[in-house]
């Protein structure tokens, strides 16, 4: 899927202890509503094969607020026959320019996990 076609927003998730990509993982996209202070689900999706999900929100919708992404940790370990510690993993983040585009890769292990933003 070409970059343009993807939408303002990817992720990708690696297995860092297995060395593999995550494949089959949910992924939900929640945005927070700041007067109520809810969180609104707006999409859901799963990994392909090499661990990516894209396709989650448009570029009209992605507007500046404060958003976050839920990654379905342990449902994913559990399907491998494996336990972990987090049984879910939420990264919240901010956009104040609606035109950036942003990929948020997440590194796992059964015990640990670490993300960072890129492009």
């Amino acid at each position: 899927m070409a970059a343009a076609d993807s939408g303002p927003l990817t992720t990708h998730v690696l297995n860092t202890g297995d060395g593999v990509p995550a494949a089959q993982m949910s992924v939900s996209l929640h945005r927070l509503d700041s007067e109520m202070m809810i969180w609104s689900l707006l999409s859901v999706g799963t990994t392909n094969k090499d661990g990516r999900c894209s396709g989650l929100i448009g570029r009209e919708a992605f507007g500046p607020g404060m958003y976050k992404l839920r990654f379905e940790t342990g449902s994913y370990w559990e399907a491998l026959g494996q336990t972990c510690f987090y049984p879910y993993v939420e990264v919240v983040f901010s956009i104040m320019d609606q035109d950036q585009r942003l990929h948020l890769p997440l590194l796992m292990s059964q015990f640990s996990f670490s993300t960072y933003r890129g492009s």
